[in-house]
């Protein structure tokens, strides 16, 4: 596998070496200092470039960084300008994820505190501080923001259950693994932000709470992950709302919101109600 400065010194050579590349930077964790190091840490290239739309049209620059496993090809737009994304994993298991963006979007680099300046050809860039993640804190929520999260995951509760009655594996399971998750771990992030003084970065998706947590509160968490089977969708979904009604009462009363405690226990009652039903029953009463 090729080293951390093997791989920015291809990445920089192939920016020396182009007329078109101005300037290059690079985001992500493996600038973030508070970000845990290993051998999969994606390299999160930007190179400025006049024309983006040169390197998609003609692609046999790939060849420079090495053999490829897989790639995907992504657009974004940037102050209306194209730009495109490339994800490549190579066969040594390094991985880049290169973006080429329009000479405009250098307005815009200091927007992402997590930004590191490796080349700036036409000397464009104004200095930047050092590279942090202040710009990806855990920031408190809005009263509105509260309230949505927590009535999504009792609302939702309800789909789940229907679908586990019904006999619809891949609905119960988008509704408890897709739709009602979000809300819980973005409950479990902000608990996580309240102990730790609002002042943590729990990484996309959550993939740091395990650091933050209380043990016995993650360990809750993951056993919220359910194999295939109804009787454990049932016992992990109680387990999530146990886990809401745990942390969200305390969080409530930290950030001076009122806890809906009246809807979760309306919501559990009726949950019961439902994993009781028999599987031929022909209303709610289970007649």
């Amino acid at each position: 596998m090729r080293t951390t400065q093997q791989v920015l010194d291809q990445i920089l050579a192939f920016a020396r070496a182009s007329e078109k590349i101005r300037a290059v930077a690079m985001n992500g964790s493996r600038v973030n200092p508070n970000a845990p190091k290993d051998f999969f840490q994606d390299y999160d290239v930007v190179f400025y470039v006049e024309n983006p739309r040169d390197f998609l049209a003609d692609q046999s620059w790939i060849r420079h960084f090495g053999e490829l496993v897989i790639l995907q090809q992504n657009d974004f737009s940037n102050d209306g300008i194209d730009g495109y994304i490339f994800l490549m994993l190579f066969t040594d298991g390094v991985r880049i994820d290169l973006s080429f963006d329009g000479l405009p979007g250098l307005a815009h680099i200091a927007e992402d505190t997590l930004t590191t300046v490796l080349l700036d050809k036409d000397g464009r860039i104004p200095p930047l501080p050092p590279a942090s993640d202040a710009g990806y804190i855990v920031r408190k929520p809005e009263r509105k923001e509260f309230d949505e999260t927590v009535n999504e995951i009792f609302w939702c509760s309800n789909n789940i259950a229907k679908g586990i009655w019904r006999d619809e594996l891949p609905y119960a399971r988008y509704m408890f693994d897709t739709i009602v998750r979000e809300p819980v771990v973005k409950l479990l992030t902000w608990y996580a932000a309240m102990r730790h003084g609002w002042a943590i970065c729990t990484g996309s998706y959550g993939k740091w709470l395990k650091r933050f947590l209380p043990a016995e509160i993650y360990a809750d968490y993951c056993r919220t992950y359910a194999g295939p089977g109804y009787a454990e969708t049932w016992d992990a979904l109680f387990t999530a709302l146990d886990l809401v009604g745990r942390i969200g009462p305390e969080l409530a009363e930290h950030l001076g919101y009122a806890y809906p405690h009246e809807d979760a226990r309306r919501v559990l009652a009726y949950l019961r109600r439902v994993r009781a039903l028999p599987p031929d029953a022909v209303s709610f009463d289970g007649r």
